[in-house]
């Protein structure tokens, strides 16, 4: 069982909120339009059955009423914001990679640990040799520790199977978690996120293999809302990754895509030409891929604590938003190029290193987070109707997010109208 208790109120009204500041709306926003957010001073909000019911300047006047129906929360001298939405992540595995980390400090290339059987492979082989049980217990141990970050829904990835008894294991822990895990989940099949070592003379077999028994096992169970693809030339090349999306999307997925990590090899491209939700990592993105993204709905979801661990360029956030594309951020919490869901790591990377504003900050953690989940029109913006996904930070100001530099300034988190401790 869980070790995660939280009390659930079927009414809550948070009063004298300092800032209310939130995105609006029920799409991504794009280019220019990241931005604006709406703010509103000594506002208060009403929450009944886990949605957002009513929004407002000042305390509620019916203060009898609420006395004896509502739970009250007083927000004096704190900022309410959104829920954030952590879109790319591997949270659920086995193993360390501790000293991978160290020799890539020293100069090892990832790709180069990868050939040689180390990296995402090691992961593999702790992972094919872990419990389903003690696998549930890891991730829950994490997603215990993820939610204080104010991470109010996260996507998880498969990946670390690359057979079919273990990613159908991982999966299926993934749904097991989905009902005990005080946030959402919303799961991805990234079968092809490398070649396993039995498969390693013949990727078309491999892909062949993902493609006649995974994806129909997987879609007629209903195991993952997406399907994922680590694109690269030395590993699922374009047509490699077309082939695989097109069939899951035939089973009706929706994509998603590593793409242009490492190199620019036409995987934004192919996103674009596939109507992916969204286009992850694009640190080598070419302009005229810039330019094809930027007249999609797909959201460019930039992973900067990736780079940072990996001693790469930071994702080019300021070129993709000026072209207007929808740009999110996310963890990519995983256990060998970034083993870290640092929300403040992240906030500060992109505003003094990206060049992003901490306006456009807020708005890529909470309304775009959610559009590369599908999940924009529900959730990602404090407005009637959407669920109560929201955190209190511990000062006034939601620009303290950065000015507190690397510092966790959740105070509360409320998720589905329910408290968390």
């Amino acid at each position: 069982m869980s070790d995660i208790n939280f009390k659930k109120r079927n009414k809550i009204l948070i009063k004298n909120a300092f800032e209310i500041v939130t995105p609006l709306g029920k799409t991504a926003k794009y280019g220019k339009n990241m931005s604006d957010l709406r703010i509103i001073e000594n506002g208060s909000i009403i929450i009944e059955n886990g949605l957002i019911k009513e929004i407002a300047n000042g305390s509620s006047n019916n203060r009898k009423f609420i006395e004896k129906d509502f739970t009250v929360i007083d927000a004096s001298k704190k900022a309410v914001l959104p829920g954030f939405v952590d879109s790319h992540t591997h949270f659920l595995f086995a193993g360390s990679r501790v000293e991978e980390f160290y020799k890539r400090i020293k100069g090892m290339e990832y790709m180069d640990i990868l050939k040689k059987g180390g990296g995402i492979l090691q992961t593999v082989e702790c992972t094919r040799n872990t419990h389903e049980k003690n696998l549930h217990d890891l991730g829950l141990k994490y997603l215990s520790e993820i939610y204080k970050m104010g991470i109010t829904t996260i996507e998880g990835k498969s990946g670390y199977g690359l057979d079919f008894n273990t990613e159908i294991k991982m999966l299926n822990t993934m749904k097991e978690l989905q009902k005990l895990s005080p946030i959402d989940i919303v799961i991805t099949f990234l079968g092809a996120h490398a070649i396993p070592l039995e498969y390693k003379n013949n990727k078309e077999e491999y892909v062949d293999f993902i493609i006649k028994d995974l994806l129909p096992y997987i879609s007629k169970n209903n195991l993952a809302e997406f399907c994922d693809i680590f694109c690269e030339n030395e590993g699922f090349n374009v047509f490699n990754s077309r082939k695989i999306l097109q069939k899951a999307k035939s089973y009706g997925m929706k994509v998603k895509l590593h793409a242009d990590e490492m190199t620019y090899c036409g995987c934004s491209d192919l996103a674009v030409e596939l109507g992916a939700t969204s286009a992850d990592h694009l640190l080598n993105i070419s302009d005229e891929a810039t330019e094809k993204l930027s007249k999609s709905e797909t959201v460019a979801t930039l992973l900067p604590l990736t780079a940072f661990c990996l001693k790469k360029d930071l994702p080019p956030a300021r070129k993709l938003i000026d072209k207007g594309c929808a740009v999110a951020l996310a963890s990519d919490f995983n256990p060998g190029s970034c083993f870290s869901f640092s929300i403040p790591l992240i906030i500060a990377l992109s505003v003094l290193y990206m060049d992003m504003s901490i306006e456009e900050v807020i708005t890529a953690l909470t309304i775009n987070g959610a559009a590369a989940l599908n999940r924009s029109n529900e959730i990602g913006s404090i407005e009637e109707g959407k669920k109560a996904d929201l955190i209190l930070l511990k000062y006034p100001s939601y620009k303290y997010l950065l000015y507190h530099t690397g510092m966790n300034i959740v105070d509360q988190v409320i998720k589905n109208g329910e408290v968390l401790p």
